[in-house]
């Protein structure tokens, strides 16, 4: 939560220009007359230390920054999406292409990849290789989550961003 301007309870501040520059210790008063004066917010940054730390702001800058830091946490504290994408034992070249370009894009957007390739009958090998060549192109963007699994009808693996 924010506080600023008339909100500020303390008698002194440490204040802080709009530049950066240290300004010293000044009254509350003092330093709201100092914002009027520039039509700015002055905006509380800590109520931990005494004379709390207080910034010249540009007028509705506070607010922005505190929506675009709230944004950011928000973006943090989200678990990475896993996407699955499916491919055929027998894939060509440019679509082997295709899928990597995707996968690649996935990766540099923070989401985790689960490449699946449906397998039949003896194509158990086959899928391997082709995974095992897919996570050796894609080294550089993104390590597996663990090895290559096989199951009777598909072959897996997760491949994790860097």
């Amino acid at each position: 939560m924010l506080i600023m301007n008339e909100k500020i309870k303390a008698a002194e501040v440490r204040l802080t220009g709009l530049d950066g520059e240290p300004l010293g210790i000044v009254s509350r008063d003092e330093a709201l007359q100092m914002a009027k004066q520039l039509k700015v917010d002055l905006v509380c940054e800590s109520l931990m230390s005494s004379p709390p730390p207080c910034k010249l702001i540009v007028r509705g800058g506070a607010k922005q920054q505190a929506s675009q830091q709230k944004r950011a946490d928000k973006l943090q504290g989200q678990p990475a999406k896993v996407k699955e994408l499916r491919l055929g034992v027998d894939i060509e070249q440019h679509d082997y292409e295709t899928k990597q370009r995707q996968v690649v894009k996935l990766l540099e957007s923070g989401n985790a990849v689960q490449l699946v390739i449906r397998i039949q009958g003896k194509e158990g090998p086959k899928a391997k290789e082709l995974l095992e060549q897919l996570l050796t192109d894609l080294r550089p963007y993104g390590t597996k989550q663990s090895g290559i699994q096989l199951s009777g009808k598909q072959a897996a693996v997760q491949v994790n961003p860097i």
